[in-house]
């Protein structure tokens, strides 16, 4: 029997192209989305996509949100391979996160902070049940609601900045001490993972990864195939003043600002040298949006990766090959999706294969038969 392609060629391509406009044009009551409204009142995909994405550019995020009908992964493949036809003019200097201009910052690991719990938009305090009066909001009612709540703010001027928490465990000697090593950050848009890697390039593999992906290995940990049980000792979602030279004086200069959330946990550390005081182990975590479950994962794997890496790996969670050549989502959705793709040769070669497999097997069988 013979296998043929499916007739049509291109023009049956360019035909199922349009047919994903018509599915995103297909409601006819309604004015189509605007980049703005997308990155406003899908706040949470929108920096799915620009985190997952690794490309810092809310319109272009809100773009691909609608180019591809809300499917993240596509969103994200979008913004890729765009950043990928644009040159680097230049680098930015170290920036930390302590500049963090905050809308949210909690600890779970002490109720006093130095500048106090912020609790910011969360729906961690939520019961999750349906909000049916908004499926006919008003666009009266729309609006008053963040109208009417920043008639409440206060005129005189607030610090937006606090100091670490992790500062005062460090000052007491309970953390180990910050090392500054002069290494330049690995670059992972330029050079491929060559295991073992360095831990700056772990974590940009992670900052940039998928956040379902990146949760269920970290979820492993959490569950028993793992032993860090982590403490959120802070959670920080703000915006990164973003700083560059001045091409003629050289001084840093403020350009813009990125949407950022970042997370440190402390966790049991069991230290090799025998000499020296047992300490907490730190996890960092940090991706571009407003992505806290993300940001958490990735503190935890980047604790899990730094004991397999001390103490041997027991864990797939422990094992940077495993953890890191599994969490881009981008990738992911490439390989399976290729099998959508034609694959007539060489299933047709499985399929001789097997053919002639069963008839070596089933000629001995007649071949009994007819004696």
């Amino acid at each position: 029997m013979g296998y043929v392609a499916i007739q049509g060629g291109e023009e049956a391509i360019n035909e199922a192209i349009n047919l994903l406009d018509v599915l995103r044009t297909n409601d006819q009551n309604n004015d189509p989305l605007s980049a703005q409204t997308i990155e406003n009142q899908l706040h949470f995909l929108h920096s799915r996509v620009l985190s997952e994405g690794g490309l810092y550019h809310p319109e272009l995020a809100s773009l691909a949100i609608k180019q591809s009908a809300g499917d993240i992964l596509e969103a994200a493949f979008y913004l890729r391979a765009y950043r990928s036809t644009k040159p680097r003019l230049g680098e930015t200097p170290v920036h930390h996160g302590e500049n963090l201009r905050l809308i949210r910052r909690i600890s779970a690991a002490f109720k006093e902070i130095p500048g106090e719990q912020m609790l910011g938009p969360t729906s961690d305090y939520l019961q999750r049940l349906f909000r049916f009066n908004l499926l006919n909001e008003s666009p009266e009612e729309f609006r008053n609601i963040a109208q009417s709540w920043l008639k409440n703010i206060p005129d005189e001027a607030l610090p937006t900045t606090f100091p670490k928490v992790l500062e005062s465990l460090r000052t007491e000697g309970l953390l180990p001490p910050v090392i500054n090593k002069p290494t330049l950050p690995f670059d992972i848009t330029r050079e491929p993972l060559i295991f073992p890697v360095s831990r700056s390039a772990a974590l940009a593999t992670m900052a940039r990864a998928e956040t379902g992906s990146i949760l269920a290995i970290a979820y492993s940990n959490m569950r028993g195939y793992g032993d860090v049980h982590p403490t959120v000792a802070e959670l920080r979602v703000g915006y990164l003043p973003v700083m560059l030279p001045h091409p003629i004086t050289g001084d840093l200069q403020e350009v813009g600002e990125v949407l950022m959330t970042e997370c440190e946990i402390v966790a049991m550390y069991n230290s090799k040298d025998k000499d020296s005081l047992p300490t907490f182990g730190l996890g960092y975590g940090a991706c571009f949006g407003h992505n806290e479950v993300k940001a958490i994962a990735m503190a935890i794997l980047d604790r899990a990766l730094q004991k397999g890496q001390n103490q041997g790996i027991e864990n797939p969670s422990e094992d940077p090959e495993f953890v890191l050549l599994h969490i881009d989502g981008v990738q992911s959705m490439g390989f399976a999706s290729h099998y959508k793709m034609p694959h007539y040769v060489t299933f047709q070669s499985d399929l001789d294969r097997l053919r002639t497999t069963q008839q070596k097997q089933t000629k001995p069988t007649e071949e009994k038969i007819n004696r």
